[in-house]
């Protein structure tokens, strides 16, 4: 059966491979290209991947990125198709569910959004409730940085606190857009924010969401 990271795997792909190595992302200076490296690079080169939070290997994950960026596009996007090597502990379905759901999810909406025409997905309960999941995992963390209260509430009433203090400001959505709020691509979340307008403009103003 598939997964949902598997699904949502081979959506990017497909995504990448129309769109061409030079679409635009939501990704800050990231073309297609660069997007598709990143995947590549987070899944098959655990020596570098690091360096995506850890400063020592910032400029090791620099030139591994380069390299895997100047292979050929088509190659890349084989690569995001097969998956991770086969010792890689991402091919581990409970792993690869836990991992790269959210990932994929994310990258995947970074290529659609980024177009000048798009439409919201329909996503199935289920797959909400699993990105609900992961953010009631992840919230605390990706929200640390906010420089206000923060409440994320799905339109059921569900919510979870992304970060203690006051002001606070409550963010309403469905768990797929409120994933893409807290990561960083509020430009393009259909959220509805709640809260005192000053508190709502420092919050709209913060870099410091996410990792």
């Amino acid at each position: 059966m598939s997964t949902h990271a598997k699904r949502e795997r081979l959506l990017l792909a497909d995504l990448l491979e129309t769109a061409g190595p030079e679409a635009p992302t939501l990704c800050e200076g990231w073309r297609t290209r660069d997007l598709a490296a990143h995947v590549v690079v987070r899944e098959r080169r655990p020596d570098a991947a690091g360096g995506m939070v850890v400063k020592q290997l910032a400029q090791r994950l620099e030139r591994v990125m380069a390299e895997f960026t100047a292979k050929p596009y088509e190659e890349l996007i084989q690569l995001i198709r097969t998956g991770p090597p086969r010792f890689s502990p991402f091919n581990l379905k409970q792993i690869d569910e836990l991992s790269n759901v959210v990932e994929f999810y994310v990258h995947t909406e970074d290529v659609r959004r980024a177009q000048p025409e798009w439409a919201t997905r329909e996503l199935d309960p289920v797959f909400q409730d699993t990105l609900w999941s992961r953010l009631e995992q992840t919230a605390r963390m990706m929200g640390r940085g906010a420089p206000t209260g923060l409440v994320l509430r799905r339109p059921d009433g569900r919510t979870v606190v992304a970060h203690r203090g006051t002001p606070v400001v409550t963010v309403t959505g469905e768990a797929s857009e409120l994933v893409l709020f807290l990561y960083g691509r509020r430009q393009v979340a259909k959220v509805d924010l709640e809260g005192e307008a000053d508190a709502i403009e420092k919050l709209n103003a913060s870099k410091q969401l996410g990792i």
